[in-house]
């Protein structure tokens, strides 16, 4: 009975935290998502939950292919984005800039994972020109498309708990919007998830500590 009810204090606490880019969102809605975050600390680890990434093989920023078995016995850290995305996904991706930055600053050999949700408008060159926008290190930082918004919306559904989901009422420049997690994910060699934070407010020495954690550092 007490493992079912962390375990699902975890499942709440990632559903709870998943919010979408649309017109009417507003910081206090990225506020209420970090207060969150931090009372959930303690749960933000779903290791013994096995949560399992798939199988893949996408389309890189470079129009290369790149999947599951380059990332075989690495870790990494995920999330999910789109260009266009007018309001959560810039931050995000200035904050997982800095964490890349971070961890490469302590010598922690970490790969990147950002899964676009709009895989029919970033395109390759689109996705490049983005990650440049924010100063990318693109030599472990990967902008992945090439799939079907389905494969995102599974994805996001069975492996990292969350939502992701076409607007269809809402665009923004002529550009659809799409609710998609918030969380940067842990992931580990042997492609589980591990652990998950708040990508609008990210904890950079917990993440950093995590990592170290799943790397077998001291």
């Amino acid at each position: 009975m007490k493992r079912f009810l962390i375990v699902g204090a975890v499942a709440v606490g990632v559903m709870s935290m998943v919010m979408g880019c649309s017109k009417s969102n507003d910081h206090a809605g990225h506020k209420e998502m970090a207060n969150q975050q931090a009372a959930s600390t303690s749960t933000n680890d779903v290791t013994r939950d096995n949560w399992l990434v798939p199988e893949f093989t996408y389309t890189d920023q470079d129009g290369k292919k790149f999947g599951s078995q380059d990332l075989k016995g690495k870790v990494y850290l995920s999330n999910f984005i789109f260009t266009s995305c007018p309001d959560v996904c810039p931050p995000m991706t200035a904050n997982m800039r800095k964490i890349q930055e971070d961890l490469k600053a302590d010598g922690l050999n970490v790969e990147i994972v950002s899964f676009s949700v709009d895989p029919e408008t970033d395109k390759p060159a689109v996705l490049k020109a983005f990650g440049e926008k924010h100063k990318a290190d693109f030599s472990n930082w990967h902008f992945l498309t090439g799939y079907a918004l389905s494969d995102m919306e599974k994805l996001a559904r069975e492996t990292f708990k969350g939502t992701v989901e076409k607007q269809e009422s809402q665009v923004q420049g002529g550009k659809p919007l799409f609710q998609h997690p918030v969380q940067f994910y842990l992931v580990d060699g042997t492609g589980k998830v591990r652990k998950f934070y708040n990508g609008m407010n990210p904890d950079q020495a917990l993440i950093k500590k995590d990592v170290k954690e799943v790397l077998g550092s001291k």
